[in-house]
């Protein structure tokens, strides 16, 4: 019985992507191919490996066996070669991001250029969505999350941190005045995420403890960068995190709002399958991106 080794490989790559869409896109080969050499291998094998249904692959028992004892070694070898390729090469090829919508509000559009620059035979692809991306099916190098990381097998870094502000434009107080307590925020006009029937609260962090505002939403958007800019326009007061708008800050063009008020801000993990395996052009990324952000190296 003679069997490729390639086509083993590429069981290991369907395996840990979950489809064979997913392992052809990382492949650069069609699925129908994929799936072709798959039923090959278990010809020759005179066993089925994958149990196929219209919505997942399932392991059999004889596919489940040769998956473990093959891992490792198709991994080892992948190493092996990706080693070879990069010595003496700076970084290069493609690495695709997955962030969330309001991305280039928190890491700038000149950072990007600035490592373009650094690293010319380097090329991104940013997947810009505020679902959730699986890195292993959708074939992504690197992801930027706020909040917790469920999934005990990537690895995280702590890459920022910040609070949510209530902040207006100036346009907006010199018409309005600026709220002297809390509870004149329900006079005013408000933007916020996602609000429901005009209505909203905030839960806030004052000198006291928790507090709680009633507001009235003029205006609800269903990402931040919109909030943002409709906040520039002066249309209300909102509550925003400072790392995206520390520039607007400092130039004036956002003015703070019962400033004695806030929210403990949520982590940024920049997230990744593996330190292993990695392509020149992925740790460059990465350590160009810890660098970048507030705080920079924290696991």
């Amino acid at each position: 019985m003679t069997v490729d080794l390639n086509d083993i490989a590429l069981f290991v790559h369907v395996v840990s992507a979950g489809s064979f869409a997913g392992a052809a896109r990382h492949l650069g080969i069609p699925p129908n191919s994929a799936s072709r050499r798959i039923q090959e291998l278990e010809r020759r094998l005179n066993v089925r490996l994958l149990h196929r249904s219209t919505r997942k692959l399932t392991l059999t028992t004889a596919g489940e066996a040769l998956f473990e004892r093959s891992k490792t070694h198709v991994e080892a070898l992948a190493h092996s070669v990706q080693e070879t390729a990069d010595d003496g090469q700076s970084p290069g090829g493609i690495v695709r991001i997955a962030a969330p919508v309001d991305f280039f509000s928190l890491f700038t559009l000149e950072w990007i250029a600035e490592f373009l620059a650094l690293h010319p035979r380097v090329s991104l692809d940013f997947q810009l969505s505020d679902a959730r991306a699986d890195l292993i099916s959708e074939s992504i190098d690197v992801a930027f999350r706020a909040g917790d990381v469920l999934e005990p097998t990537l690895v995280k870094r702590v890459v920022g941190s910040s609070p949510l502000w209530l902040v207006a434009g100036p346009g907006y107080i010199d018409k309005r005045g600026q709220p002297a307590t809390l509870e004149e925020l329900s006079a005013h006009d408000c933007i916020v995420l996602r609000a429901r029937d005009g209505k909203s609260t905030w839960q806030l962090d004052g000198p006291s403890g928790q507090a709680h505002a009633e507001i009235r939403a003029r205006l609800s958007a269903n990402t931040m960068q919109a909030v943002i800019r409709a906040t520039l326009a002066d249309i209300g007061i909102a509550l925003i995190p400072l790392i995206g708008m520390v520039e607007h800050i400092r130039a004036g063009t956002l003015v703070r709002v019962l400033d004695q008020y806030q929210v403990e801000g949520t982590e940024i993990h920049l997230v990744y399958s593996s330190r292993r395996h990695q392509p020149k052009g992925v740790r460059a990324f990465i350590d160009f991106a810890v660098t970048k952000l507030p705080l920079a190296g924290s696991e």
